[in-house]
């Protein structure tokens, strides 16, 4: 049987080997469940003892470096360094966000205060960003969040979080390729609507096509697909001409600064301050984006951290800055919801500057849709090596060292979406995914640091298990407390007090099972603990709808997973067992083949 299943894969790698791309059903569902209908009908019958391996397999460090990315045939270019992170990082996150969630969080909710935000948003993030960077320099691999969570909490977590971030992916795309439209109509002193076309016999909201967003979308795919480094040199050059306009707009705003706009420094109290860090914590979103590219980097333990941090750090500084300049040079109730800089350059007589704003967040978003069309392809790149979508979507091009047919494939989900879908019903898709994945990853490293399989008691295990409930209820507590009750903490206060004493019990009564190799997080496990807490306690900020979203998304993922990725993941993780690549694995599968006959 091994050996008919060693030939049988052969004899597909080497049919991909030839094709390349084809279409028979083999690119699609190689599997062995998957060859006959007697055989899917087996997988069926036994979709509940699969589940359950599924759901308690992990997989190693060394399966995800090495054979689950060799199922790509040639690998991917090393050719970043700190200096491509760095840029790619500030250009990955910051783009026009920050010119329209500053109104909102100044005018209705912060007041002044927005800078007081701004820091506790950053930090926040930083956090998030500080759990991804020992990941990313441990396991450097294109699949991002979605390796991290199969090595430590496995392949069904690692399913669920990575169908809805992929999802987030391409709304996000969409969302920003329609705002390019909208901000170069602006430069080009039109309506974004005259840009696009009108077809009145479509639903309202689909009925305004956008070729525009196409185009851009279609020219920074061919970019993205045949060089990495050529587009790591487009994004830094795009990047540092958007700093210099952001540049531009702290001096120009300065020399207009009252500091009496000041006197009143937190109109509405810092429970408004809270709610408003919550809403710019989406400002800082696209990070994550950067840790897919670990495979391209040509010395992780150095580059990373300094790219991922060194990037997060100067953008919570420019964030900061441009709102304590935007409140210097209005009243805070003064300032306009939706363009605040555009207004409060118009209010001070600089009418001209709403073009170098355009213009700055033209580029911001330019350098965004990029670092989006290459992170989903990434990620959807290694979500194919591991057979939970189609594996011929895994393919690396063996001259550009890139995954263009995953950039392809993700580039025209996006262009669908864009075409069709108007800004407001894209940004009512902004889901709870992303703050969900951001949840899991250091809820893993937290089990990464404190549990190996084998080493670790049953009675430390149970110790962990316990805490790390502890902390989530907890953060899901204070969550809902502050959600449900507006004029009292205790709710609030009491969440925070289990919280902190399930960290402290967790620091003291648990040692570390295993240390970083290369770069290590700090202050454990107080950071991995903060973030799960703050994470989870901005998504009590998110409204039902999305919630609704979430899980109607989540059932469609666990229909689709029950149907055809459990089965074509677990007879990939036969095949790679009979290969012998983990001793440990090939025992287990042993066992349970046995116990099943």
């Amino acid at each position: 049987m091994i050996n008919s299943n060693n030939e049988n894969a052969d004899q597909r790698h080497s049919t991909l080997k030839k094709r390349g791309c084809g279409c028979s059903k083999n690119d699609f569902l190689p599997e062995e469940s998957f060859t006959s209908w007697g055989s899917y009908a087996q997988a069926l019958r036994e979709t509940k003892t699969r589940l359950k391996d599924r759901v308690l397999s992990r997989s190693t460090d060394q399966l995800e470096l090495h054979e689950v990315r060799d199922r790509s045939q040639h690998q991917m270019k090393k050719s970043l360094n700190w200096f491509d992170l760095f840029w790619f990082g500030i250009g990955a996150v910051m783009g026009a966000g920050v010119f329209v969630l500053t109104g909102e969080a100044t005018k209705n909710l912060a007041g002044p205060a927005v800078l007081l935000s701004y820091i506790i948003s950053g930090f926040s993030a930083l956090l998030s960003v500080l759990c991804y960077t020992e990941f990313s320099v441990e396991l450097p691999v294109a699949g991002g969040s979605f390796a991290y969570l199969r090595v430590e909490l496995g392949d069904f977590v690692a399913f669920i979080a990575a169908g809805n971030i992929l999802f987030e992916y391409v709304v996000s795309g969409a969302s920003v390729a329609r705002s390019w439209t909208s901000y170069f109509a602006t430069l080009c002193n039109h309506k974004p609507d005259d840009f696009r076309i009108n077809v009145s016999s479509l639903a309202e909201g689909y009925n305004h096509l956008d070729p525009i967003a196409i185009v851009v979308s279609m020219v920074i795919c061919v970019g993205a697909s045949f060089s990495m480094k050529g587009s790591s040199r487009f994004n830094s050059v795009m990047t540092i001409l958007h700093v210099i306009v952001m540049v531009f707009v702290l001096v120009v705003g300065l020399t207009q600064a009252n500091l009496a706009n000041y006197s009143t420094f937190a109109p509405y109290g810092a429970r408004g301050v809270l709610k408003a860090a919550a809403m710019l914590f989406f400002a800082y979103v696209g990070f994550d984006g950067v840790a897919t590219l670990g495979e391209e980097v040509k010395n992780p333990g150095r580059d990373i951290p300094v790219g991922l941090i060194g990037s997060m750090v100067v953008t919570i500084i420019i964030y900061c800055l441009l709102a304590t300049t935007l409140c210097l040079m209005q009243p805070f109730n003064q300032v306009d919801a939706n363009a605040p800089f555009t207004i409060a350059f118009q209010a001070v007589g600089m009418n001209w500057a709403k073009y170098i704003v355009a213009f700055g967040a033209l580029k911001g978003m330019t350098t965004v849709l990029l670092a989006n069309i290459i992170s989903q392809a990434r990620y959807f790149t290694h979500i194919a090596r591991t057979h939970m979508a189609p594996p011929f979507l895994a393919a690396i091009n063996e001259k550009t060292g890139t995954p263009i047919t995953a950039t392809v494939v993700m580039t025209i989900a996006n262009c669908i979406m864009a075409f069709f879908t108007s800004l407001d019903i894209l940004a009512n898709l902004v889901s709870i995914a992303t703050l969900f994945v951001f949840s899991l990853v250091p809820l893993a490293l937290l089990v990464r640091r404190y549990y190996v399989s084998g080493e670790t008691s049953d009675k430390d295990r149970k110790k962990l298990i316990l805490f790390l409930v502890l902390i989530t209820l907890s953060s899901i507590g204070s969550g809902v407390f502050w959600a449900i009750s507006e004029n009292t903490w205790i709710g609030c206060i009491i969440s925070v007090g289990v919280w902190f004493l399930a960290t402290l019990g967790l620091n003291l009564t648990l040692k570390e099972a295993r240390k970083p190799k290369t770069w290590g997080l700090p202050l454990m496990p107080w950071i991995p603990s903060a973030s799960i807490a703050i994470n989870v306690f901005i998504m009590s900020s998110i409204d039902g709808a999305s919630f609704m979203r979430f899980s109607v998304w989540t059932v469609i993922l666990l229909v689709y997973y029950l149907l055809v990725g459990l089965h074509a993941t677990y007879d990939a993780a036969r095949e790679s067992e009979s290969k012998g690549t983990n001793a440990t694995d090939i025992e287990a599968i042993a066992a349970r083949t046995s116990a099943l006959e």
